[in-house]
């Protein structure tokens, strides 16, 4: 019988398998001989080995019952918490009309509507009993040019720039003010927070008072942030207390060619058949802070937004909620930047702390934007009018 394995001196499919198969085995001897291919071998099995998800693979049934049990009852535990944080949200709007007064008062005192009394305006600053002796030492004679000057100084009504100058302090603020916004914001006379009604979605309205001027016939622009205060239905281990779920600004009714949104250019076109050159002009938008009452949409059915858009509507629910939280309770404080300097003292510390306990490691910061964004059209509300 004649062999098989060769036809024409051309080995065989069966034949070559086999050899193949042997170059394998050999290799891989060798590579196991290779200790340094050992031990990262065997690091990367005690990696896996020691993952919390693999151990509970290795767990008995009767004992993963009883973890699937306990997990129920942390869903239970998440949809409690979050009727907490609905009650905290009535607390904030019943306490919301117990400053409103005093702020009031405050939008008096800026505009120059109302002066403060002396008891009003008395305040002991630190340094104030050095400036005091300093002060009992000087001559009489200076004391005197001082308060002749003192009484030619001009007084402005109020307190003036009040609103701009915080912009200016802040730099989440300031980065989005373009020169050309500035003279519009200095005509800002009080920013308000508005609470959501009880038995309404819970959400909160910033408003932005302005004065009579040149740029836009409104005197009140808005801009309302909804949120969310209960467990994902997909994932409620993450529920962490009530987001920022989306927002709508309003229309800026901007006089005839003061809007400083869009900005007018100039493009010449050719004619492909005659040849003739006309120049076309046609607005495109341009950066400012007043795209702030234009926001993107974040709910919805449309296509999902891109990298850029999510960063852009993340940091708008953070600058809404720094309004919030930050500037419209302690305006004065960011008027004086006093509460910039305590911001930046309470920084430190926390970089102090981390450096304290992690050695030499660089500690990693998170943020926190948990958003599910859906564009829509965005549809602006009609702003007030007072």
């Amino acid at each position: 019988m004649a062999d098989n394995s060769f036809s024409d001196g051309v080995p065989s499919e069966s034949a070559e398998a086999a050899k193949n198969a042997s170059n394998t085995e050999k290799l891989a001897d060798q590579v196991m001989q290779n200790p340094q291919v050992l031990a990262a071998l065997q690091e990367r099995l005690d990696d896996v080995s020691h993952t919390p998800s693999s151990y509970i693979e290795t767990l008995p049934k009767a004992v993963k019952r009883r973890i699937n049990a306990l997990k129920q009852l942390q869903v239970r535990c998440a949809h409690i918490e979050a009727k907490f944080y609905e009650e905290v949200h009535d607390l904030e709007r019943k306490y919301a009309a117990l400053y409103q007064p005093l702020f009031d008062k405050r939008r008096e005192f800026v505009t120059g509507d109302v002066e403060p009394t002396d008891a009003e305006s008395e305040w002991h600053s630190e340094g104030e009993e050095e400036e005091k002796l300093a002060g009992d030492v000087k001559d009489k004679a200076v004391i005197a040019e001082e308060a002749a000057a003192a009484a030619e100084e001009p007084s402005p009504r109020g307190i003036p720039e009040f609103w701009f100058t915080i912009f200016r302090n802040v730099d989440m603020l300031s980065e989005l003010v373009q020169e050309y916004d500035e003279p519009i914001l200095k005509h800002l006379q009080d920013i308000k927070v508005k609470f959501s009604d009880p038995g309404q979605p819970m959400s909160f309205v910033l408003e932005f008072h302005f004065e009579p001027n040149d740029y836009f016939t409104n005197s009140v622009l808005t801009k309302t942030y909804k949120m969310k205060s209960e467990p994902d239905k997909a994932d409620p281990f993450s529920f962490e207390g009530p987001e920022i779920v989306d927002c709508d600004g309003c229309a800026v009714d901007w006089k005839k060619g003061k809007n400083v949104t869009v900005k007018t250019i100039k493009k010449k076109q050719k004619h492909r058949g005659r040849g003739t050159v006309r120049t076309v002009t046609k607005q495109v938008p341009n950066e400012s802070f007043f795209n702030f009452f234009s926001p993107l949409k974040a709910s919805g059915d449309g296509e999902t937004l891109d990298e850029d858009s999510e960063f852009t509507l993340a940091s708008d629910f953070e600058i809404g909620h720094f309004f919030r939280e930050r500037i419209v309770p302690r305006a004065v404080l960011y008027f004086t930047g006093e509460a910039i300097e305590d911001d930046d003292n309470f920084e430190e510390g926390e970089e102090g702390e981390e450096e304290e306990l992690e050695g030499d490691e660089e500690g990693e910061e998170e943020e926190d934007a948990e958003i599910n964004p859906k564009k829509e059209p965005s549809q602006p509300a009609e702003c007030k009018q007072q």
